[in-house]
């Protein structure tokens, strides 16, 4: 029988790191949403490294390991809040410290307090370029006759969707799995709704339930947006 996820992660640093400034363990196993393929994220922080990332496999596990010092996390961390994908900052905030150190204390706090503040806000020219774009997908979408350019229209809606609605919000978005887990932290009642008009497309082909939800998210700011719209006049 193999290791748990965290006895299995605290034997790695113990074993790999155990001078380090610290580790945390992160991602799936660390927030009580472990499967079947999830890996270990761990973060470490080293004196005087350069930052990299390395796939390992120890103890049975696929581990994730993110190595930095104290000086060579942050043009990560401030990358990851610019675009309002906290990467780094959540698994900072939300990990499971797997070995103290005063330092990493510091690093917590730090992200705990920028997951709290939220992404930059939006100024009223991004708005328009994103309310623009997304108005095009809506219409993208509205014309398309072919099941197959449909369904990637979709997709892309739905992403473009939930970034609109999020960052129009101050509110943190995500990728993959995250754009339903940010979604859902902002609001899940509208969360439901929006999934369960894409489930019954895909189900049935059925467009008027994402058409009705993607302009109701347009109508705060005036409705979707063509005429008018200038970019580098």
């Amino acid at each position: 029988m193999r290791l748990s996820a965290i006895e299995a992660a605290k034997k790695f640093i113990q074993t790999e790191f155990p001078d380090c400034l610290g580790a945390i363990l992160s991602g799936s196993v660390a927030i009580g949403k472990e499967t079947a393929t999830s890996d270990l994220d761990i973060v470490v922080f080293q004196k005087e490294v350069n930052a990299y990332r390395e796939s390992v496999m120890k103890y049975d596990w696929m581990i994730e390991v993110f190595v930095y010092d104290l000086e060579s996390y942050k043009p990560f961390f401030d990358s990851d809040v610019k675009r309002a994908r906290p990467t780094l900052p959540r698994m900072l905030a939300e990990g499971m410290v797997i070995m103290q150190h005063p330092e990493l204390e510091k690093v917590v706090q730090y992200a705990k307090e920028t997951m709290l503040g939220g992404p930059p806000k939006w100024d009223e020219k991004t708005i328009e370029f994103h309310q623009y774009f997304l108005s095009d997908l809506i219409d993208d979408f509205i014309g398309s006759e072919h099941i197959n350019e449909s369904i990637c229209i979709a997709t892309t809606l739905l992403d473009k969707l939930h970034e609109f609605i999020l960052r129009t919000n101050q509110h943190w978005v995500g990728s993959s799995k995250w754009v339903y887990r940010e979604m859902e932290h902002f609001n899940p009642y509208l969360t439901k709704e929006i999934f369960q008009a894409f489930h019954n497309y895909f189900q049935t082909g059925e467009k008027s339930g994402i058409i009705k939800i993607a302009e109701s998210a347009l109508e705060p700011f005036g409705g979707k947006r063509f005429e008018g719209f200038q970019l580098g006049k």
